[in-house]
């Protein structure tokens, strides 16, 4: 379907939107070719209840790369019937999993992290993004430095639109809106896990640290990819 929109005029109105205008403009605009992304983290609980509230048949895809926590698990059955959303788990086709480095025995996140999140969570998801036209997530620019230069709405080259309807909060917002709504936050939240991804390569956070401090600790990794390339054209080579 051919899209003609004013990216820069859509993006400067929608500095001053609400997520609600953004979801509510993205569901019109997109109808069934739309998707939303989770990874059913404390984070992700405040774009969840909106989309129950504004959107709710809306498509929201769970990649399951396998390696996640039991709570995690968990939390995404607890949100799913507390929000009456509707979530598609997706994962990594068996033939295409590669979980030890080339010796068999030594676990692949340890020796290519990026390699083991291309296999198991930017492919999966990039097959779930087929066939449709648009994409919306929760990245908030204040998260990280490669985040703080995105847009509400974006393109990529393949055509698919981007859409972040939270990228304005803070970390301050956020919390405002979940604690409005008293939402219940992931079990391991509590125990210092400030940012969720997968179980081996996610830890706590000690005091006075990143709130992304805990993910691919001791490396200099700090997205999964999701977020930072052309997904469909990067999982397609």
């Amino acid at each position: 379907m051919d899209y003609s929109f004013d990216l820069p005029a859509l993006n400067e109105r929608f500095e001053q939107a609400s997520p609600e205008e953004i979801l509510e403009w993205g569901a019109r605009q997109f109808g069934d070719r739309v998707v939303v992304s989770s990874s059913f983290q404390t984070q992700s609980v405040a774009l969840l209840h909106l989309i129950g509230q504004v959107c709710p048949q809306l498509p929201v895809i769970f990649v399951d790369t396998g390696y996640h926590f039991a709570e995690t698990l968990a939390y995404r059955d607890q949100l799913i019937d507390l929000l009456g959303i509707n979530v598609i788990s997706v994962s990594a086709d068996l033939d295409k999993r590669q979980d030890f480095d080339a010796d068999g025995i030594t676990p692949l996140h340890r020796t290519n992290p990026d390699l083991c999140c291309a296999l198991h969570k930017t492919a999966p998801m990039a097959k779930a993004l087929i066939g449709r036209d648009a994409w919306i997530s929760g990245i908030r620019r204040q998260q990280t430095g490669t985040r703080s230069a995105a847009h509400h709405i974006e393109q990529q080259a393949d055509g698919l639109y981007k859409l972040n309807p939270l990228l304005g909060w803070t970390s301050k917002d956020l919390w405002t809106y979940i604690n409005r709504h008293d939402l219940p936050t992931h079990p391991l939240f509590s125990l210092g896990y400030a940012s969720i991804g997968c179980a081996p390569c996610t830890r706590a956070i000690q005091d006075g640290e990143d709130e992304r401090a805990g993910r691919w600790a001791g490396t200099n990794k700090i997205e999964c990819g999701l977020h930072t390339a052309d997904i469909r054209s990067v999982a397609a080579q």
